[in-house]
């Protein structure tokens, strides 16, 4: 027989609350190999991210995997952890109570606001159950991934499907699929880049470096490279870059399938042979900086160009909590909830169900008192 969850404390003259889930990739708790492990384990066991045949995928990853890559992770977390924890939780956290604070200003209904990771914690489900702890019977989920992709956007909401598919009453559901298109967006990618040039002075060429993914993804119908050219062409206009002058390029291979091309690392590598000395490198792909950033564009690659023959490489940080980027995504999720911020009765009406309820809570309260009397239990 199957168990749902589920309890039993509806109150009638409470108003609903409206619950968004924010949603990150993850990362481990700690920057140690233990801690990898299972962060690993998890994120790689995920059909959307490894798509082979799951007994091949299963030898592979426990035999050559596991066995080797959380020490050589741990070693790379270690040189972008901060004092106050992984870079990207941080920052993702600073970013939710951003977002939180503005909604509650602008809204007239309650908003409640909780962070899920993909993998690891704070997870997806924990998220969503502190939001039906708060009366949510609405739910927004917005996954910090701008471009969609089946390996990122798609595996957010396979992971809450399957947690909503243990719950008894299941909320109001909509989901943000991606903002890769936003004019604010590319705004705000755009000024990020202007505000260095203003300081500092414009590179030879602007690299906007996206994660990558096998190229069989993309030929089978994910929409992800689309996505990234489309922001990379709306940055580029917005500063006004002639052909030429930007690149668009995908970084992070795993494995040894071909991948999105051009790989950043490979055209860094070229671009001084080209006759380029300097470089700014932009990452549109990922709402705040991570391990991918700091460690890969910041510092590996930056070793890669000047190694090469650069002379001047700059990276430009990712948006974080940045004022416009909050701007994006407030303005972002009010659009994404047009309809049920409305008041949900008139005045009149809402002061009779009020009434209602309160003679049915003391009615509840009556017969609480009567000898043998017990609440049935929550289920699940």
């Amino acid at each position: 027989m199957p168990s749902f969850r589920g309890e039993n404390r509806f109150r009638h003259d409470a108003v609903p609350a409206i619950g968004v889930l924010v949603s990150n990739l993850g990362t481990p708790a700690a920057p140690t190999a233990r801690a990898l492990r299972p962060y690993l384990r998890e994120f790689l066991s995920d059909p959307r991210v490894i798509e082979l045949p799951r007994a091949l995928w299963w030898l592979l990853l426990n035999l050559f995997v596991l066995p080797r890559r959380p020490r050589q992770s741990a070693a790379l977390y270690r040189k972008v952890w901060r004092p106050d924890g992984s870079p990207l939780l941080v920052l993702t956290r600073r970013l939710a109570a951003g977002l939180a604070e503005r909604l509650e200003a602008r809204a007239r209904l309650p908003i409640r606001l909780a962070l899920g990771m993909r993998y690891g914690e704070p997870s997806l489900a924990a998220a969503a159950r502190e939001l039906a702890d708060a009366g949510c019977r609405r739910l927004l989920v917005l996954p910090l991934y701008p471009q969609y992709s089946a390996t990122t956007t798609a595996s957010t909401f396979d992971a809450l499907f399957a947690e909503l598919a243990t719950w008894r009453w299941v909320p109001e559901l909509r989901t943000v699929a991606g903002y890769h298109d936003e004019p604010a967006y590319a705004d705000a990618l755009a000024a990020t880049v202007r505000e260095l040039w203003q300081r500092e002075g414009e590179a030879e060429r602007l690299v906007m470096s996206f994660h990558g993914m096998p190229r069989r993804y993309f030929e089978s119908g994910d929409p992800y490279y689309c996505h990234c050219q489309n922001t990379a062409r709306r940055v580029a206009a917005r500063l006004g870059l002639a052909d030429g002058r930007w690149l668009v390029t995908f970084q992070s291979r795993f494995g040894r399938e071909e991948w999105l091309r051009p790989y950043t690392d490979e055209t860094l590598r070229a671009l001084p042979g080209q006759g380029v000395r300097s470089v700014d490198v932009l990452s549109p792909a990922f709402a705040v900086d991570c391990l991918e950033t700091l460690e890969e564009l910041d510092g590996l690659n930056r070793e890669i160009f000047e190694h090469a023959g650069g002379e001047r490489y700059r990276y430009v940080p990712c948006l974080n909590d940045r004022a416009d980027h909050l701007a994006l995504l407030t303005d972002l999720v009010l659009r994404h909830l047009a309809g049920w911020l409305e008041e949900p009765r008139e005045p009149e009406e809402r002061e009779l169900v009020a009434a209602a309820s309160a003679r049915a809570a003391r009615a509840e309260a009556e017969r609480a008192r009567l000898p043998g009397w017990a609440p049935r239990p929550p289920e699940g």
